[in-house]
């Protein structure tokens, strides 16, 4: 990298204290400062951050909880970062500078990049939105649940089919259902070269019962704020999962209440704005609820989603999910369904589930469809504990 490039990179990291040993800037890059001494300067996040200005001196840095200048400013960081930097810097700013209330403002929503995090920030402001926000605020949370489906769902759909198909075979098939490829593989050692033909001894095929109901499936997502991700990616997961017909399907969240969102788990935006993030936890009194929707317990697989800090009462909660494992409910429990990395969760409520033989781990998006394909299957789920690093293994 030239000399004068490294010193230019230097000097934007550093700020304006750096003039006299970095040298000055551009135009161009001189408006890329002021967008982020705007949100990281000193003036505008309590003293975090960079310290002074481009002038080198004190300057009134920040964004003044003005809609225009914070318009202006989401204009300027778009036009000089990448997408992913966008996204981070839009976080920042309502973590560091709380412009959640600007967020209500929809001139100002449509200058926002869409992603995950801000879902949950709207989702989470949804109760205070004036109904003239709501419709756009609605558009960027389908935007990002869209954008979501097509990376995500294809490969979801496809694993958890593929378990379903796999749980439906039978050595007993009807002729119609005869999978002859598998029948043809599985016997290849009787293979009659004199009348160049495969006797099957064994045929494999599908049984009727595949196009009934096979498995229950019961997602109970934390809505507590730290959960907001997790919301979002449940949200389409289960979608997903209701439209297949093998698979009956109910989506519960809660908080200190629970709440039945199934009617609305066709449309994963009808099902964010059915939650409200934030509030207190009661996992005990959510388990109890979805142990009332089970009713063929060894078909059932049940997906607790929550990190675990119990406002409940703990006793009451571990109970009620060594009755379920030991009914024959396949129990999982994921500490986050999101892509944010390691996340907080109660160690102790962690290991406690992990003695009754039911992992709690984090799961990545991409990761969710090989874990319900394995839950479906009833294979050891140890090994995703084991790859997250995050949670407690049995």
């Amino acid at each position: 990298m030239p000399a004068g490039e490294r010193l230019r990179r230097w000097r934007l990291v550093l700020g304006g204290e750096a003039d006299g040993s970095c040298g000055g800037l551009g135009e161009r890059d001189q408006r890329m400062d002021n967008a982020l001494d705007a949100l990281y300067a000193a003036g505008a996040n309590n003293g975090a951050g960079r310290s002074r200005g481009a002038s080198g001196g004190e300057r009134s840095a920040g964004l003044q909880a003005s809609a225009p200048n914070v318009a202006r400013w989401l204009g300027d960081i778009r036009e000089f970062f990448p997408s992913s930097v966008v996204q981070v810097m839009q976080r920042d700013a309502v973590d560091r500078l709380n412009l959640r209330q600007l967020l209500l403002e929809p001139e100002l929503l449509g200058a926002v990049e869409p992603d995950v995090h801000l879902v949950g920030t709207l989702i989470s402001l949804n109760r205070l939105m004036p109904e003239e926000t709501k419709q756009t605020a609605r558009q960027i949370v389908r935007t990002v649940v869209e954008d979501l489906e097509r990376h995500l769902a294809q490969g979801f759909r496809a694993a958890v089919t593929g378990a379903l198909n796999r749980a439906a075979r039978t050595n007993r098939p009807r002729p119609q259902d005869i999978d002859w490829n598998r029948t043809i593989r599985a016997n290849l050692k009787h293979y009659q070269p004199e009348y160049r033909t495969v006797v099957p001894e064994r045929l494999i095929g599908y049984a009727r019962a595949a196009r009934a109901v096979k498995r229950d499936v019961i997602l109970a997502v934390d809505q507590s704020g730290s959960m907001a991700a997790s919301v979002v990616y449940a949200s389409l997961f289960g979608a997903v999962l209701a439209s297949m017909k093998a698979l009956k399907t109910s989506l519960v969240v809660f908080d200190t209440a629970v709440v039945d969102l199934t009617p609305e788990i066709e449309d994963p935006v009808d099902v964010l704005f059915g939650t409200q993030l934030g509030g207190g936890t009661d996992i005990n009194r959510a388990i109890a609820y979805c142990q009332s929707l089970i009713t063929r317990p060894v078909d059932t697989v049940f997906v607790l989603v929550s990190d675990l800090y119990e406002g409940g009462i703990r006793d009451e909660m571990l109970r009620r999910v060594a009755e379920m494992t030991g009914a024959g409910v396949q129990c999982v429990v994921l500490l986050a369904l999101s892509d944010e990395g390691a996340p907080s969760y109660d160690q102790r409520n962690a290991a406690a589930l992990a003695e009754l033989g039911v992992p709690a781990f984090a799961c990545t998006p991409d990761r969710f469809g090989p874990l319900m394909a394995a839950a479906i299957e009833r294979r050891d789920l140890s090994p995703f504990a084991a790859r997250s690093g995050s949670g407690a293994a049995p």
